[in-house]
């Protein structure tokens, strides 16, 4: 067991196990974007990071079939910083929040020697997607292509630059396929920790396996910072979900089969 699953393990509530807290309508979600761990500030500018820490929270939000309404923020700002670094910070919040219709509300802020961001975002639900209703016999898909993130990633550790507009630093939602596609799905989660990773707790929570109809490189299924779609449906409405992707203009791949057998992740561990 991993140190994020043993510490997890350590609560009993039901509403713990998805991208975000399932209550009456609404889904709680948060998510930690934390300098030295997650990105490192040569490899981007403050408004591209506080950017990022908000798309991949929103994220989180559209995998349970959730619209976006509300903010909190926590940062933890470097005693070094100017105004001119906090008007970045606070501009990059604002323009995705705007992007989304959503109002920041309020939150908490104190000095340290790293830049840390906590962003907590409240979400209205009807019908949530969840992890834990796989069924057998479901068809597994993934939205656009995997494996850039990793090489982006690479070529920071090595110094590189990367575009603006790269995936690592910008993520592109999905939201407007997912939404559209929600209907028709029984179980499903973002991709943030790599297909193979992901894969594994949807079926852990769902007591299923998987039958890949071909052989997944390394990685395309190690890949972290995705921030794809992971999802699954019934058979029958296989064209309609295809229809849907070229309606929005997605990629959608279907790469496999819920079975009885399980599945385990074999990537390297991206916490701790």
């Amino acid at each position: 067991m991993s140190k994020e699953a043993y510490f997890i393990s350590g609560f009993s509530s039901p509403h713990i196990g998805d991208d975000g807290a399932v209550i009456e309508n609404k889904v709680y979600s948060k998510d930690l974007f934390c300098e030295g761990i997650h990105f490192k500030r040569e490899w981007m500018s403050l408004e591209k990071i506080a950017q990022k820490s908000m798309l991949v929270n929103i994220s989180d939000a559209i995998a349970m079939n959730a619209k976006p309404t509300l903010a909190l923020l926590g940062i933890v700002i470097p005693k070094t910083f100017t105004l001119a670094q906090l008007k970045e910070l606070s501009t990059g919040f604002e323009t995705v929040a705007k992007e989304y219709s959503i109002a920041i509300i309020g939150g908490d802020t104190t000095a340290g020697d790293k830049l840390m961001i906590s962003v907590t975002i409240i979400s209205e639900v009807k019908r949530p997607i969840q992890r834990k209703n796989a069924k057998m016999g479901d068809l597994i898909a993934y939205t656009g292509s995997l494996g850039s993130s990793f090489k982006e990633l690479t070529r920071l550790l090595r110094g590189a630059k990367v575009s603006t507009h790269s995936r690592f630093v910008t993520p592109v939602l999905k939201g407007k396929f997912f939404y559209r596609a929600a209907p028709y799905v029984h179980a499903g989660m973002d991709i943030s920790d790599g297909l193979a990773k992901d894969l594994s707790r949807l079926c852990h929570a769902s007591g299923v396996g998987v039958r890949f109809y071909k052989k997944l490189d390394k990685r395309l299924l190690c890949s972290g910072e995705e921030y794809e779609m992971l999802f699954t449906f019934a058979p029958r409405y296989r064209k309609t979900i295809e229809q849907i992707a070229r309606k929005t203009r997605t990629k959608v791949t279907i790469f496999g089969r819920i079975t009885r057998s399980h599945y385990r992740c074999f990537c390297k561990e991206h916490h701790f």
